[in-house]
């Protein structure tokens, strides 16, 4: 819409990052043509102007030298590449700032990015997928827009890549041929040169944010399986309960014995069991209680383990008292004080790696499917593969990183249980306690 003293920018870290696309404002708009005739233009090789005073400039400056444009505008160009070691977070806040005053919007054009490097475009998508879960407070929107391939796609599969790369640049007609048809074949012998990086053509080629090295799972191979449907009130299922009150997330998920579907229930108003607090608050117990509540009332639970720390009373006490009557597995059941539903994961390292290697192995091989819940699959692709004494267990990226991964656990575990539960023998079921 017209704009008084419009001031439009162009803001990239560098100025070749600005090239191209002030290469398309040249060529929609030269000099003489229509459009710099009607709208008065004044067209340069790096700014554009407006009688009185309207402006199209390019920026490349500091975060301090930005600061107080009253900008109407802002191109972001290749946001990917915004970085800490750059100044790209600090500028692109202080291009924010400037927009908050008009109320007015930047645009941020971004190939994708490459996991754990802090760039602008990883932040934007952060937000975004925190907007699309309800975490976020207020009206501001984030619009986001993107030609991802398929997950399946097999890129030494000829057939597979070019189907994958024509549905990514199916909307770029500038590379349409005569016959109307992408030419995907010059981008497919660059993905097989022997000198191309497959993370690398995987970003570049196929939109793919490229995984850590340690990355336990990737986002591709974790959508593979997502397989939603609806779990009936007498199908068995079992439960993995990992609690925090303040630093890290609190999750329950759980998982079908029969097909070891793994699902995040609901509370009573129909939100995800689980909880992440705010750097200031904490997560309301009566709330966490109420939703445990809530699961054994509309499923059939045959076992329920739940690490201990900071839930002890819970854990040990009330629900042990609330539900060990429905169970049929016990968490703990040897020892000095066997536990219904107590499973300290301070004592269970070894248990719980082995339980990590073999859900990575079952999602591998397609025997684990999930609900495709947004907030566990956020958890999931955030863990890491932590070596140890036993095996490959997972972790933060850093003790700490933001980016939780509690969920993630809530899966490994309710996976483990199921498979206790299926060797269990079935005189186990219902008999009280075990001497």
């Amino acid at each position: 819409k017209p704009v008084d003293m419009p001031l439009v920018q162009i803001a990239a870290t560098a100025e070749s990052q600005t090239q191209n696309t002030m290469r398309m404002v040249r060529a929609f708009a030269p000099k003489g043509s229509r459009v710099v005739d009607e709208y008065k233009l004044d067209p340069g090789k790096t700014r554009y102007y407006k009688l009185p005073e309207g402006t199209l400039e390019v920026i490349t400056s500091s975060a301090t030298a930005a600061e107080g444009a009253e900008a109407s505008f802002i191109v972001g160009d290749e946001t990917e590449h915004w970085k800490p070691s750059n100044g790209g977070p600090e500028l692109a806040a202080t291009l924010e700032d400037n927009l908050a005053k008009s109320g007015s919007r930047m645009l941020e054009t971004a190939n994708a990015w490459i996991p754990g490097t802090d760039s602008v475009a990883e932040s934007s998508w952060d937000a975004w997928v925190a907007q699309e879960e309800g975490r976020t407070i207020g009206e501001t929107s984030i619009l986001y827009d993107a030609r991802l391939a398929p997950p399946d796609v097999d890129l030494s599969d000829p057939e597979s890549l070019r189907e994958a790369l024509e549905w990514v640049y199916g909307d770029c007609d500038w590379k349409r041929g005569s016959d109307g048809v992408v030419d995907v074949r010059p981008i497919m012998e660059r993905i097989w040169n022997p000198r191309s990086r497959v993370d690398e053509s995987k970003r570049k080629y196929l939109n793919w944010p490229t995984v850590a090295e340690d990355a336990w799972t990737t986002p591709q191979q974790w959508a593979q399986h997502a397989a939603p449907r609806t779990v009936t009130p007498d199908e068995e299922v079992v439960l993995f309960f990992d609690g925090s009150k303040s630093r890290d997330a609190t999750a329950l998920v759980a998982c079908c014995v029969d097909d070891g579907y793994v699902f995040v229930p609901r509370t009573v108003d129909g939100r995800a069991t689980i909880w992440e607090p705010g750097p200031d608050s904490v997560v309301d117990a009566r709330d966490v209680d109420l939703a445990v509540t809530e699961v054994f009332d509309n499923h059939n639970v045959a076992a329920f383990f739940a690490d201990v720390r900071e839930w002890e009373s819970f854990t040990k006490v009330e629900w042990p008292d609330r539900f060990k009557d429905q169970l049929r597995l016990m968490a703990l059941p040897h020892g000095k004080t066997p536990e219904w539903i107590a499973w300290d994961m301070r004592n269970t390292t070894r248990d719980f790696t082995f339980a990590a290697e073999l859900a990575l192995a079952e999602l591998e091989d397609g025997t684990l499917t999930h609900d495709d819940n947004p907030i566990l699959t956020r958890h999931v692709v955030n863990m890491r593969r932590r070596p140890n004494r036993w095996g490959v267990s997972v972790g933060k990226e850093s003790r700490d990183s933001p980016k939780k991964i509690d969920a993630g656990v809530c899966m490994i575990g309710a996976r483990m249980v199921r498979r206790l539960v299926l060797a269990a023998e079935p005189a186990q079921k219902r008999t009280g306690v075990v001497w």
